[in-house]
């Protein structure tokens, strides 16, 4: 499989064609398009949270941590004093950093349910309904969002796959169709939790519609 640095480095590289699209086609300025490269790097290293032992997963609950922490302070913020506040924050910090990624770690198998294009739509839903509901972004931003996430996603699973090809030896490695798949064939409960993960997301995303649009958008920039 590729290692951590392929992984990053490959997925900054669409996200800097895709924010460089995104921008010449006028859908955000350069400041978003800097967010967007952010989340098509995220998204390349995602699919790597269920290893146990790798630069990924510290970095991801480091990066999940900052999100969590906020949302602790909005949600919390109407109901308690500053300094309780502080250390419900602290506490929320604390067990997405460390105790989140100790119990993520347990419960997945690596090249499992999460090396899988069902994981990479659940993570993009999960990212436009984050920055639509919570973010306050508008939707077709929301989507952009999403399809950046996913977009880093995919560039990881089908890096994992080309590294399984041995084009020395020309034999394909015992690796080879375990990450981009649709889901995970060996543990079948696996897919049912994620399929109703993805259907409790729906309505919490933006508008369909949006993307809809988006899409014709696309279709339109790439003729």
């Amino acid at each position: 499989m590729a290692n951590f640095r392929t992984h990053i480095t490959v997925a900054a590289a669409g996200g800097v064609l895709m924010a460089y699209v995104g921008w010449q086609a006028e859908w955000w300025p350069a400041t978003q398009a800097l967010l967007i490269i952010a989340l098509v790097a995220f998204g390349g290293i995602l699919p790597d949270i269920d290893a146990d032992r790798s630069r990924s997963i510290r970095l991801i609950f480091n990066l999940l941590s900052v999100p969590s922490l906020v949302l602790g302070v909005l949600l919390l913020q109407p109901w308690l004093t500053p300094g309780l506040l502080l250390v419900a924050c602290g506490g929320i910090y604390v067990s997405v950093r460390y105790f989140a990624a100790v119990v993520f770690s347990r419960l997945t198998v690596h090249r499992g349910i999460w090396h899988s294009l069902m994981a990479a739509v659940l993570c993009a839903l999960m990212t436009a309904a984050f920055s639509f509901h919570l973010l306050a972004q508008p939707a077709w931003l929301a989507w952009c969002h999403s399809a950046a996430v996913l977009l880093g996603f995919i560039i990881h699973l089908s890096l994992d796959e080309l590294f399984s090809v041995d084009l020395e030896g020309a034999r394909l490695k015992r690796s080879f169709g375990t990450a981009l798949k649709l889901g995970d064939g060996r543990r079948p409960l696996s897919n049912v939790f994620m399929l109703i993960a993805l259907f409790t997301l729906v309505p919490w995303v933006p508008p369909w519609d949006v993307l809809i649009e988006l899409f014709h958008q696309g279709s339109l920039l790439w003729r």
